[in-house]
């Protein structure tokens, strides 16, 4: 089987810094054709959004897409949910997971796997803010003696 390259689109920038994640998914996403040509363009913006299951389908809410300039009426709302694409023993599992253990669902990025776009989803709790600051201080720690053993 070949291998499929994949191509980096957009990245949440905050979903490694307010949650802890556990586990990653692989899911596709149902669009239109104006947003795959505005994604094509780099026109979206993944920093607010997060994905939740409802009815049994998982959707990913507040992802924004811009409207293609080109689109006109065939445009769509940039804020609208959109559809995950999951079998339905992940989102069984899912579901199990954020009821019984409070964890929450977290759109890490998004890319081209072929012609297809597909989002990462994390699978993650929320860090509290002692948690934050003790990751600053450790990525500090590292950086001071990354650089004070090249000296």
């Amino acid at each position: 089987m070949k291998s499929i390259s994949a191509k980096q689109i957009a990245k949440n920038p905050v979903a490694y810094h307010d949650y802890t994640i556990q586990d990653t998914y692989e899911a596709g996403i149902v669009l239109t054709g104006t947003e795959i040509k505005s994604i094509r363009n780099g026109k979206v913006n993944l920093k607010d959004s997060y994905a939740a299951i409802t009815n049994g389908e998982a959707f990913i809410y507040s992802m924004h897409i811009s409207p293609y300039e080109h689109g006109n009426i065939f445009n769509k709302d940039p804020m609208r949910p959109r559809k995950l694409l999951l079998n339905k023993r992940e989102i069984y599992k899912l579901i199990g997971l954020i009821k019984q253990q409070g964890y929450t669902l977290v759109p890490i990025s998004l890319y081209f796997r072929g012609n297809k776009v597909k989002v990462e989803l994390g699978v993650g709790k929320g860090k509290k803010l002692y948690d934050k600051r003790e990751e600053i201080a450790k990525k500090d720690a590292q950086l001071y003696m990354r650089k004070h053993a090249e000296l």
